[in-house]
């Protein structure tokens, strides 16, 4: 059959790393073609090989079966290939109609043509089924109305292939719904539309047909009506071998004994925050790592950031040691005694300018304020010690963090919490970006610290790590928790399972 689109054999590679291997991608005329893979698999390299962004090191493209090579993303709009990023590239400030028609604004005599202007952005948003008044600005309309808005500058482009890169993100079922008619009508009108999404359930109530990539690589092309959820997430995330899951559980088990009951530090009941991630309940016990398992998009770091402090919920009730806690930022989180590595350490987590010793006081002094400075040699102390039982990799306390490997950096936020009064440790990606050797290292030190009696919650999208190092697993999908996993039910299939089938199918 004739594709609208096709790349055949693409590759492409970055210093020190092959983006894509050898993938194949093929969008027919008027289908809604899903594009899935774990962060990390190639999706937006991909795209931004469609669209213009790069030019593959090897491969080819074809559009309408005639071979392309766009030098920008606007050569590949003029070929009728449009993207609608999840960050919107329209102007908030303007109107809805002057968005849409931005540099192809109708005019007469040398003038501005309003009333055309105005006449026409009605007549091509009706044919979105979207009614509103295009003279107001772009900015009080929700987020799903400028989704569509502009979807709409991309048909004014005369756009066979439209991509889509994350629209639901930031909308709610509703709105997501209303999309998805205009992405059905769309299609009918024979557009081909590519659809990234992390979230199964909207991949499989609109898509026709999937392609999933893992680590650059093209693992196949699906016709979603006959992809059950558990092989599209085993697709997605691959699997670890039998002797590694045996010694998994044997690991684990061992733990579970040493352990025993530490009590209960954390209670969340019904907590939510309204479009990030649904009403959940969620304990751990002293000396437990309680892992949250689930796809990229799932609501792993939402529910994260909200026992931290960083998002304000908006519902449910949280607890820390029996006490009633509402964090209204992290200072009240950190005061009960939590800490937290994000998931990106170089942008949220160590300050690269700043010393390791820097670093690893920052917590500790910001506690105790500017009037009770920590002196230099205490500084000293607090950092030598930290260096010492971490086996941080650095010449010294002053070296400057940003020139420490990865795996150093994470050692040295993990380090900073430790040297405050840590009860809690949140640990989301901890392992990401660095060598197997230094995963090693941190997964050893997470479960030396909660053999000594620490809380560790740990968010991980390697679920062969999550089996490795956790005695209970939470699972997530879709932005809620669907299951709880403990004991011998821990396992990389048993949580593949549960992400794909949720609580209730499972049992």
């Amino acid at each position: 059959m004739d594709f609208l689109l096709e790349a055949s054999g693409i590759g492409i590679s970055f210093p020190g790393v092959r983006a894509l291997d050898g993938v194949n991608f093929r969008l027919r005329r008027g289908e809604i073609h899903a594009l899935m893979g774990q962060n990390g698999a190639g999706k937006s390299t991909l795209l931004k090989i469609l669209s213009g962004v790069y030019r593959p090191d090897e491969g080819r493209v074809s559009l309408s079966g005639r071979a392309v090579r766009f030098a920008s993303p606007t050569e590949a709009q003029r070929a009728g290939i449009s993207t609608v990023h999840q960050e919107l590239n329209l102007i908030p400030t303007l109107s809805v109609a002057e968005n849409l028609f931005l540099g192809i604004q109708p005019s007469a005599a040398g003038f501005l043509n309003w009333k055309k202007m105005n006449r026409d952005a009605e007549g091509v948003l009706s044919r979105l089924n979207l009614k509103i008044d295009v003279t107001e600005q772009l900015s009080s309309f929700s987020v799903a109305v400028q989704q569509i808005v502009a979807i709409a500058r991309s048909r004014l482009f005369s756009a066979d292939v439209l991509i889509l890169d994350e629209p639901t993100s930031s909308l709610d079922k509703e709105e997501a719904a209303n999309l998805f008619e205009v992405m059905r009508n769309l299609k009918s009108d024979g557009l081909g539309i590519i659809f990234v999404t992390h979230f199964l359930e909207q991949m499989y109530e609109i898509s026709d047909r999937a392609t999933i990539l893992r680590n650059g690589e093209l693992v196949g092309e699906f016709n979603v009506k006959h992809l059950s959820r558990i092989d599209l997430i085993t697709a997605m995330v691959g699997e670890e071998g039998s002797a590694r899951r045996t010694e998994e559980k044997f690991e684990r088990g061992r733990r579970e004994e040493e352990a025993g009951d530490g009590g209960t530090f954390l209670e969340a009941s019904g907590v939510a925050r309204f479009g990030a991630v649904e009403p959940f309940n969620l304990s751990l016990r002293r000396g437990e790592v309680l892992g949250l398992a689930g796809l990229l998009g799932s609501g792993r770091s939402e529910m994260a950031r909200l026992i931290f402090g960083i998002d304000g919920l908006d519902q449910g009730k949280i607890k820390v040691d029996g006490t009633a806690l509402r964090p209204s930022s992290p200072r009240d989180s950190i005061a009960a005694g939590m800490g937290f590595c994000p998931e990106d350490r170089k942008t949220d987590g160590v300050i690269g300018s700043l010393s390791v010793r820097e670093n690893i006081i920052l917590a500790l002094q910001a506690n105790r304020g500017i009037f009770r400075m920590l002196g230099r040699q205490e500084q000293e102390d607090i950092t030598d010690k930290f260096i010492e039982a971490l086996s941080i990799k650095t010449p010294g306390g002053e070296q400057a963090v940003r020139n420490l490997s990865g795996g150093n950096q994470q050692k040295v936020i993990i380090a900073r919490w430790l040297a405050s009064n840590l009860k809690l440790l949140i640990l989301d990606e901890p392992t990401r970006g660095i060598d197997i050797a230094a995963k090693a290292e941190i997964q050893k030190l997470i479960l030396s610290l909660a053999d000594q009696g620490l809380a560790v919650l740990f968010i991980s999208s390697e679920l062969d790590e999550v089996a490795r190092c956790c005695e209970r697993v939470a699972v997530m999908r879709d932005r809620r928790k669907v299951g709880e996993l403990t004991g011998d039910d821990v396992g990389v299939e048993s949580i593949m399972r549960s992400i794909a089938l949720g609580r209730e199918e499972c049992a």
